[in-house]
């Protein structure tokens, strides 16, 4: 039997939320094949899949990779800050007015 690893164990929760999906049956017949090999149920084997799939999904999405050229471009601006122009200068004024708040000048 194959090793499987349940992603969702550690999600200390009840299990209150349904997800219902329509397949064709030969996909079907794959994750009921994969889950008998791997000794879970199928709910276990597609909701496990999926979660580690989504955890995936949103940790690509939330890094950024920068290449070499962006990312000297990105420190020598933070290195480097341009001097605020009028029009923003303006609307920080603007901000403090309607909001009372400061800019930390």
């Amino acid at each position: 039997m194959l090793d499987h690893n349940d992603t969702t164990a550690g999600v200390d929760e009840p299990k209150t939320a349904r997800m219902e999906q329509r397949t064709k049956p030969r996909v079907k017949a794959q994750i009921q094949l994969a889950a008998a090999l791997l000794g879970v149920d199928e709910t276990t084997f597609v909701i496990s899949a999926a979660y580690e799939r989504a955890r995936a999904a949103i940790a690509d999405h939330q890094r950024t990779i920068l290449y070499d050229r962006d990312r000297k471009a990105l420190l020598a601006a933070l290195d480097a800050p341009a001097e605020p122009t009028t029009i923003l200068r303006e609307a920080m004024a603007l901000h403090r007015t309607r909001t009372g708040g400061t800019d930390g000048d």
